[in-house]
C-alpha cells in the first residue's frame, strides 16, 4: 500500500496487478486500472497485459515484492519498455546461476555446486571441508539456510532442507525445495549494501548492519549507518560496484548481502529491490533517502537521479520480537513506550491464544521496534531499550 500511495503523490498512474484476495477498497484512491490475477502466472498474465498495453500504455513495471520481481521482469521485456534484462533478474533470483558467473568473472569467488542428496553433500564437505552452508536456490527471508558443522549434520540437515518443503505455505515460496546450493562457509559479520541504479550508474545509498542468531541465519536486527571500519566499507562499496556491473543490472533499488571475512569482502546474494525488514525505512531515517521514490520517479524525470552517496543524518536500528515458542499468554509494556521520542515504529503481530513458532525464517519472527538516534550506536541502545519494555509472555502447548 505504501509504494502505491508514493505513485499516486508522484502523479503516476497505478496499474496494480494483484491476487483477487489481496485488493480491496482501500486500494481504490491510489490505482487507475485493477487486474486481478495471480501474477505469477506469467502464461495467463502476459496475454491480458499486452491486450491492456495496446489501450492503456505501460511505461515502467516495477516488483517491491520478491514473488513479483519474475513476473515483473517477463511483463517488461515482453513489452520492450528497457527495464532491467530480464536475464540479470533471472540470474538474482536463481543464486548457483549468480554463484556460477561470478566465479567466471573472478569476482568474489566462492566454492558452491547445486546438489540433491546427502550423498552430494558429502561429497561437497569431502572436496571442501567443513563447515559448509546449505541453502535454497530461489528463496529469500533466511528460509532453509543451514550451516554444516560436522559430519553429524549431514543427514539431518538434508532431511530437515526436504521437510520445509511441507512445513511452509507454498505461497511464500519461490518454487519446490528439492534443489539446494552448497557453498563453503563465509566467516566474519555480515552487511548489506543498499544502491540504487540510474541507467546503468550505480549510487551507494547506505550500508546496513546485521545481528544473526548465535545459532543460525535469521536476522534478529539491523541498524545504520554501519559501524564498521571506513576502508573496509570501501571495499566493500567497490566490490558491490563490480558485481552489479557484472550482472548488467540497469535501474532501481539493490540489496546486497556482503560478508567481510578474513580475506576480505565477499558477495552473498543480491536481489533487485530495497531490503526486506524495514530496512528502507532505515535507509530513510538515516540518509534522507526514500528509494521507493527515486524507483519510481527517477526515469520519469519526476526526481532528479542521486549523483553521489548520501552522508548520514541520523542513526537507525530495528530489532525483532523473538518470544520463546509457545501460547501467548500476555502482551505487555506496549503503552509505556508509545510516546518515547525514540520510537519510530512498533509491530506486534501476536495476540494472547496465537502460536509463536520455533525460529526457524523471518515469518516466525512477531513483530519489531524501529528506533532513531542522532548516531548508529544511540539508535541501537534506544532499540533494545524499547524492545526490552514490551514483553509478550508465553507458555509451552502441551
Amino acid at each position: 500500500m505504501k509504494v502505491l500511495r508514493k505513485a499516486h503523490d508522484l502523479g503516476l498512474d497505478v496499474v496494480y496487478i494483484q491476487h483477487p484476495d489481496e485488493y480491496d477498497s482501500s486500494h481504490w484512491p491510489y490505482v487507475g486500472q485493477a487486474l486481478l490475477v495471480d501474477y505469477a502466472d506469467t502464461e495467463r498474465v502476459l496475454p491480458l497485459v499486452r491486450s491492456l498495453h495496446e489501450t492503456y500504455p505501460f511505461h515502467m513495471v516495477v516488483s517491491p515484492w520478491e514473488l513479483g520481481l519474475l513476473p515483473a521482469a517477463k511483463i517488461d521485456d515482453a513489452l520492450g519498455l528497457g527495464g532491467n534484462p530480464l536475464r540479470t533478474v533471472e540470474m538474482l533470483l536463481d543464486k548457483s546461476r549468480m554463484r556460477a558467473h561470478l566465479n567466471a568473472s573472478g569476482i568474489s569467488p566462492v566454492a558452491a555446486e547445486v546438489g540433491r542428496t546427502e550423498r552430494d553433500l558429502r561429497e561437497f564437505a569431502r572436496a571442501n571441508g567443513l563447515p559448509v552452508v546449505v541453502k535454497p536456490i530461489d528463496e529469500a527471508g533466511s528460509i532453509g539456510i543451514f550451516k554444516v558443522r560436522d559430519e553429524s549434520d549431514l543427514a539431518s540437515v538434508v532431511e530437515r532442507f526436504h521437510a520445509l518443503g511441507k512445513q511452509i505455505d507454498k505461497k511464500d515460496l519461490a518454487g519446490d525445495l528439492d534443489r539446494f546450493l552448497m557453498e563453503e562457509y563465509l566467516d566474519g559479520p555480515e552487511i548489506s549494501v543498499e544502491t540504487l541504479s540510474f541507467d546503468g550508474r550505480h549510487v551507494l545509498v547506505g550500508v546496513t548492519d546485521k545481528l544473526c542468531l548465535d545459532s543460525g541465519f535469521v536476522e534478529t536486527g539491523h541498524s545504520q549507518p554501519s559501524r564498521h571500519p571506513a576502508e573496509l566499507l570501501r571495499d566493500a562499496e567497490d566490490l558491490v560496484m563490480k558485481f552489479l556491473d557484472a550482472i548488467g543490472l540497469r535501474h532501481g533499488p539493490a540489496h546486497t548481502e556482503i560478508k567481510l571475512t578474513s580475506r576480505g569482502p565477499v558477495i552473498i546474494e543480491s536481489h533487485n529491490r530495497v531490503g526486506g525488514d524495514r530496512i528502507h525505512d532505515l535507509t530513510e531515517i538515516a540518509y534522507g533517502v526514500d528509494m521507493d521514490r527515486y524507483t519510481l520517479g527517477s526515469r520519469f524525470g519526476l526526481i532528479e537521479p542521486l549523483e553521489r552517496a548520501p552522508q548520514p543524518v541520523a542513526g537507525a536500528a530495528i530489532r525483532f520480537f523473538t518470544p520463546p515458542p509457545g501460547r501467548v499468554t500476555e502482551v505487555t509494556g506496549a503503552e509505556s513506550i508509545a510516546a518515547d521520542p525514540a520510537l519510530y515504529d512498533l509491530v506486534i503481530s501476536v495476540e494472547p491464544g496465537d502460536e509463536v513458532r520455533p525460529l526457524t525464517w523471518s515469518d516466525d519472527r512477531v513483530g519489531h521496534v524501529i528506533a532513531r538516534g542522532a548516531t548508529a550506536e544511540e539508535a541501537i541502545a534506544n532499540c533494545e531499550r524499547l524492545l526490552a519494555a514490551v514483553r509478550i509472555h508465553t507458555e509451552p502447548i502441551t
